[in-house]
């Protein structure tokens, strides 16, 4: 199976999509058929033995156009667009020739009902045929100009799938007619001296009538296509990003080509005020690039040789040559763009009603206003009276609002959401999101940076500076991420890293070396008591940055008499709006449950800080899946927000999977939303926005369907006989035109979107490593967990282990002691020990082999 994407001409309603649906549906080898009526396209799903002129066909054979879509450069960016405005720029014109003809139109249909002065010439009874003579020529003009109508709508017809301009096509084609048939007896009666039996026909003129009709729809359509092409701006402004041409260099010479000629291995060369093309790497030169685009960091980022670049950035400063490594459909901006359009030309499952509905409207409308003139006719024997009662029903039901209801809605939100730098991949997804009630954080890369910062510096009897320069020295060998963590925090302070004379790695306990003569020592507790240092002054800090989750660096210095000099703390801190995010989510009622494969005391400290409701702690990639099973078996709709690979399973478990946009590939492939900015503020946003979007699609079908329920019975007369209610056709044409534009303008809200949020009393926190004993589930052993009670503890062992110097150390230590079945194990630093707890009997071999295969020593089991 292949999925493909159709452009489609010629439709105006939601009978059209839903004619287009079933045509295609008809085809052997089609499968999930979605066209959509806001972008004029349809996709679907091709098997091998359905080619793209076999659908063509199929939708040729019921009245429309298609062709296949090409790529988003080419098409979307400029051909889509241009032909849009010139669509829009069409109506306009359309409008304005319609409205010049049809205010004498009126002045001569309608003026003798408000007796308003006529020339001498038309008044009187030989006026009468003058009269209409004029207004037959004011009308020709607008039937001209709105000639389409006729032609799509009586061609539908012909083909079975009559549609919107079918009802309007009969309604002023049948007026017109009529009236044309009052002129020539009007002509006949005067021509023949009866004068008198030419009146009635005189006020049966119902040319203002079919020109009415036909100017006020298509003013309707101009404000239509123009609401619609502002629910598109979204996409239109990621598509403009991506320029025209590109300079590559080849052979040594500059030479301008168009972007699509772009191959992998170019030599693309940016100046300062261009746009990256493609994406790639830097091989010379380097710039300030403005990614906010994709990162949303207002402030450019400087770009060196081997860094990454991608299509859509814009370099502010210096010049630079890249060379291309994904381009056309590869690039990370056209996969955006790809998403945002599958999302906003996808179907919500509360549309359904709707085509279901639009599928058999016209043809119901027909029948409904083909009875009412039968009745009326043979209730009254008034052919004029019948005939207005049929017209009006015919204008009043087009079903334009009910096609653009739920379509309308998807595509602003879709398109706020992508300004936002909210990808929503399906609106499957965008429905289910207002129905959250719990979501489920990741902590390593989600709410943390995922990576080691220095966050505390204390020192001793030395200046803070001079401290920094020679901590940074000393761990400038090592590429251990704690070491990284200390030279990075160097640099970011401008302080110098000298040159150390000798460097020595104590494996699993730290760094000795010496530095301008002066003997230096870096490592952990443990290393420090074998130097023999003994300061205790550090111990009371060093205990509260350990129960912070930190994990807390020694420095010494001398030969003979060694002394501490100071401590470093090193923690994954906090993302920047973490903690408001987990704050907003509360507002809002929403329940936060951090879920980590980290240790149970890092874990605790993270999730009493950011104020989450609940922390699970060492858990497996195959544990995070089952936590979420877990939820949602408990009646929660979920979502999992992660950026690793060991998030994917959850992401794909929960009912929403939200990945990080600088996360894992796989992360980002299994989620359904993607937050570009990697900001968990995005979060309580898209639930909000999906709440909003949810409610306006609702508000536009209610319009839609009780709007055309309402109306319907009174234009066809059912409250005339008791209260002499009726619907004039050109009252009706112009309620109809302005439903559309009601839903296009409520959807178009969306744009304005800020989020609210309520404060809601206050949530008691529980912290808890572990589902609770009660909350298993008959699980495989591939998903179980390490729940236990007390009463489920056979034996507990202390294993003395050597050669753990960092928060990293105890979480390997920890992952390979919880892997064997029948054992619980918290891990210390400080003591450099693992206390287990067994439920079944486990041997010291076994443990001691788990240890050891982690690449650390057992020194003692007890």
């Amino acid at each position: 199976m292949k999925k493909e994407t159709y452009n489609i001409t010629g439709m105006s309603c939601a009978s059209c999509s839903a004619a287009v649906t079933r045509a295609v549906e008809k085809l052997e080898g089609a499968k999930d058929v979605n066209v959509n009526l806001m972008q004029n396209k349809m996709t679907l799903e091709l098997s091998d033995g359905l080619t793209d002129e076999m659908v063509i066909k199929a939708v040729e054979d019921a009245g429309y156009g298609a062709s296949v879509k090409k790529d988003i450069k080419s098409e979307s960016s400029k051909k889509q667009t241009d032909t849009a405005d010139d669509y829009a720029k069409e109506l306009k014109l359309r409008a304005i020739v319609s409205f010049i003809f049809m205010v004498p139109l009126m002045y001569f249909g309608m003026g003798g009902m408000f007796n308003v002065p006529f020339p001498k010439a038309f008044m009187g009874d030989g006026g009468k045929l003058l009269l209409a003579l004029t207004e037959l020529l004011l009308v020709i003009p607008i039937i001209f100009t709105g000639r389409k109508f006729f032609i799509s709508g009586f061609k539908h017809l012909f083909k079975r799938n009559p549609n919107m301009d079918t009802l309007i096509a009969i309604g002023s084609g049948t007026s017109f007619l009529y009236s044309i048939y009052s002129l020539y007896m009007i002509a006949y009666f005067i021509s023949i001296g009866d004068v008198k039996s030419s009146m009635p026909f005189g006020m049966n003129l119902y040319f203002d009538t079919a020109g009415t009709i036909l100017t006020l729809i298509t003013l309707g359509k101009y404000l239509e296509a123009r609401s619609k092409k502002k629910t598109t701006e979204a996409i239109s402004k990621l598509v403009n990003l991506i320029p025209d041409k590109a300079v590559i260099l080849r052979d040594g010479v500059e030479s301008e080509v168009l972007v699509s000629e772009v191959v992998a291995g170019d030599i693309v060369v940016v100046k300062a005020g261009e746009t990256v093309p493609v994406d790639g790497v830097i091989v010379n030169g380097s710039g300030a690039v403005d990614e906010a685009m994709v990162t949303g960091e207002s402030i450019p980022v400087e770009k060196n040789t081997d860094d990454r670049v991608t299509g859509g950035t814009i370099s502010r400063s210096g010049y630079f040559s890249f060379r291309a490594t994904n381009v056309g459909e590869d690039t990370a901006l056209y996969k955006i763009i790809s998403l945002v359009e599958e999302a906003a030309g996808s179907k919500a499952p509360i549309s359904r009603l709707a085509d279901k509905i639009s599928g058999v409207f016209v043809p119901v409308v027909l029948c409904i206003s083909f009875l009412t003139f039968i009745i009326w006719l043979f209730v009254r024997g008034d052919f004029s009276f019948a005939l207005n009662m049929a017209v009006a029903v015919l204008v009043i039901s087009c079903p334009c609002a009910l096609g653009l209801a739920t379509p309308a809605a998807i595509m602003a939100g879709t398109g706020k959401g992508a300004e936002k730098g909210i990808i929503i991949r399906n609106v499957v997804s965008l429905e289910v999101a207002h129905k959250i009630d719990t979501v489920v954080l990741d902590k390593t890369g989600t709410i943390t940076e995922g990576r080691p910062k220095v966050t505390d510096i204390f020192v001793n009897d030395i200046d803070e500076t001079e401290f920094i320069s020679l901590a940074a020295t000393l761990e400038s060998a090592s590429s251990h991420p704690l070491a990284n963590a200390v030279t990075e925090y160097a640099k970011a302070k401008n302080i110098e890293i000298k040159r150390a004379e000798t460097l020595e790695t104590i494996e699993g306990r730290g760094i000795a070396g010496e530095v301008e003569g002066l003997a230096l020592y870096a490592g952990n507790a443990a290393y420090m008591q074998e130097l023999g240092i003994t300061d205790n002054r550090f111990k009371a800090k060093a205990d509260e940055l350990h129960n912070l989750g930190k994990t807390v660096l020694y420095f010494a210095r001398g030969k003979d008499k060694k002394e501490l000099i100071g401590i470093i703390a090193v923690a994954d801190v906090i993302k920047e709006g973490s903690k408001e995010a987990v704050r907003e989510l509360n507002q809002i009622g929403i329940d936060v449950v951090m879920l980590t494969g980290d240790n149970e005391r890092t874990a605790l400290a993270i999730g009493r800080e950011t104020g989450v409701n609940r922390v699970v702690a060492e858990v497996k990639p195959i544990g995070k899946e089952a936590e979420i099973r877990r939820l949602k078996e408990k009646g929660k709709t979920v979502m999992m927000v992660g950026d690793g690979i060991n998030d994917a399973p959850a992401l794909a478990g929960a009912d929403v999977g939200v990945a990080i946009g600088t996360g894992a590939d796989v992360a980002v492939d299994t989620a359904d939303i993607i937050l570009m900015h990697s900001d968990l503020r995005d979060v309580p946003y898209a639930i909000l926005l999906s709440n909003e979007v949810v409610k306006k699609i609702k508000e536009n079908l209610f319009w839609a369907l009780f709007y055309n329920a309402l109306c319907i019975p009174v234009a066809a007369g059912v409250f005339f006989a008791a209260f002499g209610l009726r619907l004039n056709p050109m009252i009706g044409a112009l309620a109809m035109s302005f439903s559309s534009v009601f839903v296009l303008s409520n959807s178009l809200r969306l744009r304005f979107f800020t989020p609210k949020y309520k404060k809601v009393k206050a949530r008691t926190q529980i912290t808890q490593s572990q589902p609770k004993q009660n909350e298993k589930k008959a699980q495989t052993d591939e998903t179980k967990d390490n729940s236990y009670t007390k009463e489920d503890i056979v034996m507990e062992k202390t294993i003395d282990i050597e050669g753990m110097s960092c928060a990293h150390c105890v979480k390997h230590v920890t992952e390979a002691l919880n892997a064997i079945d029948g054992v619980k194990a918290e891990v210390s630093l400080e003591n450099k020990n693992a206390k287990v707890s067994l439920l079944k009997e486990v041997s010291d071999d076994v443990l001691k082999e788990a240890v050891v295969k982690a690449g650390y020593e057992v020194k003692g089991i007890h």
